[in-house]
């Protein structure tokens, strides 16, 4: 714990949280020689959403709007969150299971005309288990459209190349990894491979509260889906605490001002 302060203490406090909550995880990872010490929970969780593919595919294709169903159950998704909440599992059945009956913020037909139009897509991944829920939303885009972008190392129960694999995503859309340890994007650290998708994708969809922090300020036609999580992105979104939301990137104010 000392050590973590220690590191905590020297940060530039205008950097996002995942770039300052990365460099905490990658201290642990060294301090207790664990390359991924969420992989059981992440193990458990695409086991969970596996478990309830199904039934939720049947859900999406019995629906009136396939396409708004997809997109609930992908936000619903968005609270198997570590980093947020503990004690989930009871927490995220509930949450998938209810998705429909809860109300989706943003515009929905701006998503819709921009997923039409789009050529190619990035799809930028946030954890392990809502992978599923991506996968699903996937396959009402057209996934001959899409690559996914994952982590390209552990942290916290973000999904990385190994869940892509475990929950069957990488037989229906090219998977790349993002070559960073973040809980995030923080493209200046990314690999060359992610860079040149991220430039050659004329549509990005970024998945969670992460990919959010980090990538709402960059000039790029992104659209966000995700759970609001906390009060600081409540304030930049408009959006209250717990609210599922469709938004496209917002630059009119930074997200963490330098103090």
């Amino acid at each position: 714990m000392r050590e973590v302060l220690s590191s905590l203490s020297q940060q530039d406090l205008s950097q996002s949280p995942p770039r300052i909550t990365g460099s905490v995880y990658r201290l642990l990872r060294n301090r207790f020689s664990m390359d991924d010490p969420y992989r059981a929970i992440k193990d458990r969780f695409n086991s969970l959403t596996l478990s309830m593919i199904e039934s939720l595919r049947e859900t999406i294709l019995d629906s009136a709007d396939p396409l708004l169903q997809a997109i609930k159950l992908a936000i619903a998704g968005n609270s198997i969150d570590c980093g947020a909440t503990t004690g989930l599992d009871e927490h995220v059945r509930v949450e998938i299971e209810t998705s429909s009956a809860k109300p989706l913020e943003g515009d929905v037909t701006l998503f819709r005309r921009a997923v039409e139009q789009a050529q190619e897509i990035l799809y930028i991944a946030d954890n392990a288990g809502e992978l599923v829920l991506d996968r699903l939303l996937i396959e009402q885009i057209g996934p001959e459209r899409v690559i996914v972008a994952v982590r390209g190392a552990p942290v916290i129960n973000d999904a990385t190349m190994e869940d892509a694999r475990q929950t069957g995503l990488h037989e229906l859309v090219r998977i790349i990894d993002n070559g960073t340890d973040a809980p995030g994007t923080i493209i200046e650290e990314c690999s060359n491979e992610f860079r040149q998708t991220l430039a050659g994708s004329d549509l990005i969809i970024a998945k969670g509260q992460g990919n959010y922090e980090t990538l709402c300020d960059e000039d790029l036609n992104i659209i966000f889906l995700l759970k609001v999580k906390c009060p600081i992105i409540a304030d930049h979104t408009g959006f209250p605490v717990g609210t599922h939301i469709i938004i496209r990137k917002n630059a009119q104010k930074p997200i963490f001002a330098p103090r």
